[in-house]
């Protein structure tokens, strides 16, 4: 591989494989430089810290994710053209499970999820994505508003009832899968249909 971005890419892949087979803890930057097959100031000279490696990881995975579930900067009026709220919601939360079940990234999940109470860093990165998750349904539902899709007497709490809950309901499906092996019961769907019709447009409103 040729330096700069490709030999970040790499360092970062590598760390994640290192993470997953033995926790973030675990995993030293002379651990990541053997493994690579390079000197550990080489791998200084690209990151600064182990902490500084999982936040790039998180940023990269998070981009390739999107790219791969070919998620784009959402226009509201094309979203919404001729959809009910209900297939409004489900489009946007499918695509929301499908970046986050892209294979490197769930595998980053898992690494961080298991860590974040005792990794500050793990802890600040669940944090981030709950908070961008909040801050784009904010915007989902200001739009669904205006386009009179749903109707909210606080759309700011409902938007974060609506992410937490998506949330947990995603983690709840992907704890049955793993912890069960079995297929996860559709709770999310019956949820989107249940929020639809609690928030639905009355006549005259």
């Amino acid at each position: 591989m040729t330096m700069g971005t490709n030999r970040k890419e790499e360092i970062i892949l590598t760390t994640l494989e290192l993470a997953a087979e033995k926790g973030l803890a675990g995993v030293s930057m002379s651990m990541i430089a053997d493994k690579i097959g390079i000197k550990k100031p080489s791998l200084y000279k690209h990151f600064s810290s182990k902490d500084e490696i999982v936040e790039a990881m998180y940023q990269f995975l998070r981009e390739q994710s999107k790219k791969n579930a070919n998620i784009k900067p959402v226009d509201f009026s094309q979203l919404f053209q001729g959809k009910t709220a209900y297939e409004v919601l489900q489009g946007v939360v499918q695509g929301y499970v499908n970046m986050n079940h892209q294979e490197k990234l769930l595998t980053f999940y898992k690494v961080i999820y298991s860590e974040r109470s005792i990794q500050p860093m793990a802890a600040r990165i669940v944090a981030e994505e709950t908070e961008r998750m909040i801050i784009a349904t904010k915007q989902l539902f200001y739009a669904m508003v205006i386009h009179k899709l749903l109707h909210f007497e606080n759309a700011d709490m409902s938007a974060v009832s609506f992410a937490m809950t998506v949330h947990g309901l995603m983690d709840y499906e992907l704890d049955q899968k793993y912890g069960y092996d079995e297929e996860p019961k559709n709770l999310l769907d019956e949820y989107l249909k249940w929020f639809c019709t609690e928030n639905q447009v009355e006549a005259g409103d």
